[in-house]
């Protein structure tokens, strides 16, 4: 309960934050469906440091959310010198599952050809996403019967990074999530075909899952499954625990991207992290 307060009090002053945001790169709309929810952002850094692509999914418990509000997340990542592309997509309670991971896979797929004709050098893609982005994205890089049901081509991707996110469902769950759960899906609908543990496969996409046990609203537990589950497969998964002041959900999977790399481990880590994969790309 203590953990489920410190969240509730986190969000007044991460909005006051947000608002301060300096909007140093403009961002190009594109969009890849009729829906106005479906269109993505991009972002070109001043000076590009890799030829990796950050593509992010964002949070908000399936229900809330766009990309443009997570526009903050576009300016630290472009100002660290990464091309970013924020993928949107149609919202629940009025758009019931599997309506979200469908948008994110024609996203991710339409991204991924915008980027082929806006670049004239190859490039690599990590894929990240927090809370219910980090849900989504975790199903469209790490099950391939997903990839395949909705023609995802993963050859330029490198990496998945989830930050916060519920993947696996279990009767313990916060009331919180249970509720969102319900909005998500319809009455009846078999929960597993939406469950990234279950719907896990073999696969060769590395993975860094970042997440709190004083979190307030998912529960570790999660990602110590979904960890466990890409290990018994023989897939790569790191479990970095987000410790500190700044440990409750919204704090780190969205304040963060409000501070510097020498202000927060967390952003640290997952800068340091995207490096070291650039690196073992080049090599």
């Amino acid at each position: 309960m203590r953990d489920f307060l410190r969240e509730c009090l986190s969000w007044s002053t991460l909005s006051g934050k947000i608002r301060q945001v300096k909007k140093d790169v403009t961002p190009q709309r594109v969009a890849f469906g009729e829906d106005s929810e479906q269109y993505f952002l991009y972002y070109e850094p001043k000076a590009a440091v890799s030829s990796t692509v950050i593509v992010w999914v964002h949070g908000g418990g399936w229900n809330a959310g766009s990309p443009q509000y997570f526009d903050f997340v576009g300016q630290c990542i472009a100002g660290a010198g990464y091309r970013f592309v924020s993928i949107g997509y149609r919202l629940s309670p009025r758009n019931k599952y599997p309506c979200q991971i469908a948008d994110v896979c024609a996203g991710y797929n339409a991204a991924r050809a915008f980027l082929r004709e806006k670049l004239t050098d190859s490039f690599r893609v990590i894929v990240s996403g927090s809370s219910a982005g980090a849900h989504l994205a975790s199903i469209l890089c790490c099950s391939r019967t997903v990839q395949e049901q909705y023609a995802v081509d993963v050859s330029d991707m490198t990496g998945f990074i989830g930050i916060g996110g519920p993947y696996h469902f279990f009767p313990g769950m916060s009331l919180t999530i249970r509720m969102l759960l319900s909005q998500l899906f319809s009455r009846g609908y078999d929960r597993a075909e939406g469950e990234p543990c279950a719907l896990m496969t073999k696969h060769a996409v590395p993975v860094l899952l970042m997440q709190s046990r004083h979190d307030g609203v998912v529960d570790y537990v999660s990602a110590g499954a979904f960890r466990e589950k890409a290990l018994s497969l023989g897939n790569s998964c790191e479990l970095y625990s987000v410790t500190g002041r700044k440990d409750s959900h919204s704090w780190y999977t969205a304040g963060m991207f409000l501070e510097s790399r020498s202000e927060n481990p967390t952003l640290d880590k997952f800068f340091s992290w995207i490096e070291q994969q650039d690196g073992k790309s080049a090599g």
